[in-house]
């Protein structure tokens, strides 16, 4: 069966790419054959972080995205999109127009949506809006990012929230990993695998002691709620 994972969120700055890095983590460390399309052009994270696994995609060029798919059901593979902000109008006509939600329905691919929410307002507008634009077909899940605010209240109570109750939506939650162990990572461009195990025996660039039970941690945490929807 192939899988796209869509991970998106609309607003720059809500953990799309960590997000994308941990899934690509995740099935690297449970054997799961994968790759990944970096859609983001202009921050190039996944290129960055996990080279050997990506290439790029440019979703508003119908041709490069056409390929994709292609490559995904055709080879019975799971990919992982990493989307830039404001991807929803380009992705949205371009899943209409090939009609690939019905196609998905129809043959073994699975489409997952991810919407990764800080806390914000307009972050559950785009949730909304989102909702709207698919309907009740494609997968859904929701990642409440507790590194990029504190107080989900609002999401509890809120129109986006009845309507993913209605799309049977999987809500998760990413807790925050200690701000100075994250900027280290993201200065050396370490894959969480080596920041939570290369010592300074394996690697010039290395978290310390500590600092790697913290991410190995932190990993554990997201991978079993990951084991709930991959």
């Amino acid at each position: 069966m192939s899988k796209i994972h869509f991970i998106g969120g609309e607003k720059g700055g809500v953990g799309k790419s960590v997000t994308a890095r941990l899934l690509a983590q995740y099935l690297i460390d449970h054997n799961t054959p994968f790759r990944i399309y970096d859609a983001d052009l202009s921050h190039g994270a996944m290129m960055r972080y996990y080279g050997d696994y990506t290439q790029p995609l440019d979703i508003s060029d119908a041709e490069s995205a056409d390929r994709f798919a292609e490559e995904v059901i055709t080879s019975g593979t799971t990919a992982i999109v990493d989307l830039a902000a404001q991807t929803l109008a380009p992705l949205s006509h371009w899943i209409e127009e090939t009609g690939l939600i019905d196609l998905a329905a129809e043959s073994d691919l699975t489409l997952t949506l991810w919407h990764i929410l800080d806390d914000g307002a307009d972050s559950l507008m785009l949730l909304q809006k989102m909702f709207h634009t698919f309907g009740e077909q494609p997968n859904y899940v929701i990642v409440r990012n507790f590194g990029r605010g504190s107080d989900f209240s609002a999401y509890t109570a809120s129109e986006a929230a009845a309507l993913a109750e209605r799309c049977r939506a999987t809500v998760i939650d990413l807790p925050p990993l200690n701000p100075g162990v994250m900027r280290k990572i993201d200065h050396y461009s370490a894959s969480f695998w080596a920041a939570a195990n290369l010592n300074g025996q394996d690697a010039e660039n290395h978290l310390g002691l500590l600092e790697r039970q913290r991410v190995k941690i932190w990993l554990n945490k997201i991978y079993k709620q990951f084991a709930e929807v991959i």
